[in-house]
């Protein structure tokens, strides 16, 4: 995928059923594997997480997601859980996808 910047979805509602993945779907899974790539058993702090993020250029969405992570050390399991927390509690986990 480019690294174009993608139009924010504005609505700060669930998506209603029926609605399509948004243009940024998949692109959690892409950072959560970016940030992984050369230590797949290490840890990342969460100003890693928004760094890599900001790198990926992620939409409005995707980085109110990650800025809402509390502050620590992850390992990608947690980190996975976290995020899909914060997808589900904002409703856009079909919209944006979750990650592993």
């Amino acid at each position: 995928m480019g690294h174009m910047k993608r139009t924010a979805n504005t609505s700060r509602t669930p998506a209603p059923s029926g609605s399509s993945p948004a243009a940024g779907y998949g692109e959690l899974q892409e950072l959560v594997n970016d940030l992984y790539a050369r230590k797949p058993s290490g840890s990342v702090e969460r100003i890693d997480v928004i760094m890599r993020a900001q790198v990926n250029d992620l939409n409005d969405d995707l980085m109110e997601v990650v800025n809402l992570l509390p502050a620590g050390s992850y390992k990608r399991a947690r980190l996975c859980d976290q995020l899909n927390s914060i997808l589900t509690a904002h409703g856009w986990a079909y919209v944006y996808g979750t990650v592993e």
